[in-house]
């Protein structure tokens, strides 16, 4: 690595990153049935039907990967506690084993020195509330709001920080209107009732853990440069467009009260009733905001109907996803950030990371290519900290291979390869570097 610790304010906070349903084993521990389940059971939906059953089996090797954590020298773990493993219908009597499986986790974070940083919700709602509508429901910002008690009640006294729900531009439009994740829908009336209720569900969990007496809470944006494909007024409507219900949907809703004019000439005719009434609630303090970055898009105009656009392939080096490598991309981000939305509010980089064809080999894996984005990231980083912009931490997506979603595992973002038939943890080259630039 270029960097070192000592490039970065004291203080500043090196972590990595994780879900629950990519690599616990949603088989064991008396998890409940969730829609990834579902999803992946259906033909066509994920690569070989894969699903998380066993992923790493994180359930029963937690303090190994713990110790990975510790050796390499970070300070913080961003993990999330899984809905239908705390409450297998969504509601109602709480599954002891789930409760004080996050229990020994958080204990054994901090026997290591780590902070734990929770998030309650990373995409793996339970069946029962699927269907009742999920998303799509306002109820489930009260289900939402009572899951978040449960939980917290339990080990919120012992959390460095937590964010309600990860990447709600994934829950709500990914999931909903290009149907690429669970429940896999195409419509865009679910489209705009699950981005709103997502983030009235967003305030309500505010509001609960607030009420738990908790602090140090945020909110985490999976944000997505969008540059147009050419000079023309129509292709910048078209990336503005993209910007709008990618980007600033959500972050105008949290930190602003309002949403995009242009979205909501999309979306408008469809929200549910009432929903300029929630932002009271949405707009419920935060402490700090996170950002998840990993590339750009082009976009151009198309025939069709809203949003009537395409993405173009750009021109530069792209990872194993096909994501362009756009470091000045999560520039861009964290300056306009704290410029037209946050201010002075701590901002944390929460996820940033690539896919990459790793191999072991000789009983190593070389993978030079994520050396280079963490790289060129972080050293965006550093000139928008030199700019002013108070970013307080980043975390790499991801500590280990895992359950890539609708892509199954086959696609690797770990700093720890996983060989997913014997389990074994194999430290890869970028860990390695990660691990002497902290202890410099």
């Amino acid at each position: 690595m270029k960097f070192s610790r000592s490039d970065f304010p004291e203080g500043f906070l090196f972590g990595a990153a994780t879900s629950s349903y990519q690599i616990e084993g949603h088989g064991f521990g008396g998890a409940g049935r969730t829609h990834w389940d579902d999803f992946a059971a259906t033909p066509g939906n994920v690569v070989r039907a894969e699903n998380g059953a066993r992923a790493c089996d994180h359930y029963h090797m937690y303090e190994a990967d713990f110790d990975l954590l510790k050796d390499a020298g970070f300070d913080c773990y961003r993990f999330s506690t899984s809905w239908a493993r705390v409450l297998p219908e969504g509601r109602g009597t709480p599954n002891p084993e789930g409760l004080d499986y996050y229990d020994r986790l958080t204990d054994a974070l901090l026997e290591r020195g780590l902070k734990p940083c929770a998030t309650l919700y990373h995409w793996e709602l339970p069946s029962a509330l699927a269907d009742l509508g999920g998303w799509r429901n306002r109820d489930i910002a009260e289900w939402f709001a009572e899951y978040t008690e449960v939980i917290m009640s339990r080990i919120g006294d012992r959390m460095f920080s937590v964010a309600p729900i990860n990447e709600p531009w994934c829950v709500a439009w990914l999931s909903h209107f290009l149907g690429h994740h669970a429940p896999g829908l195409r419509d865009i009336r679910a489209t705009a009732r699950a981005m709103h209720h997502v983030l009235l569900a967003h305030g309500r969990a505010i509001e609960t853990m607030r009420g738990l007496g908790m602090d140090n809470l945020g909110a985490v944006f999976n944000l997505e440069w969008a540059d147009p494909a050419d000079d023309s007024d129509a292709a910048r409507e078209a990336a503005a467009l993209y910007d709008g219900y990618y980007n600033r949907f959500f972050l105008g809703g949290v930190f602003k009260g309002e949403y995009p004019a242009n979205v909501m000439e999309g979306l408008g005719p469809h929200m549910p009733k009432g929903w300029q009434d929630d932002f009271k609630t949405i707009m419920a303090p935060v402490d700090w905001c996170g950002i998840n970055y990993y590339t750009r898009k082009l976009i151009a105009p198309a025939t069709g109907p809203w949003p009537a656009h395409q993405e173009v392939e750009g021109p530069l080096p792209k990872t194993l996803m096909g994501w362009e490598i756009f470091p000045e991309g999560l520039y861009n981000f964290l300056t306009r950030t704290a410029r037209e939305y946050t201010g002075d509010l701590p901002i944390y980089i929460t996820e940033n990371g690539l896919a990459s064809p790793d191999v072991l080999k000789d009983g190593r894996v070389e993978d030079p290519a994520r050396i280079a984005y963490l790289d060129a990231h972080l050293e965006k980083v550093r000139q928008a900290i030199h700019e002013g912009v108070p970013v307080k931490g980043y975390m790499c997506w991801s500590l280990l291979d895992n359950y890539e979603w609708a892509l199954g595992y086959e696609k690797r973002f770990g700093l720890v390869h996983v060989d997913f038939d014997s389990l074994k943890r194999t430290p890869k080259t970028s860990y390695e570097a990660l691990k002497a630039a902290f202890a410099r």
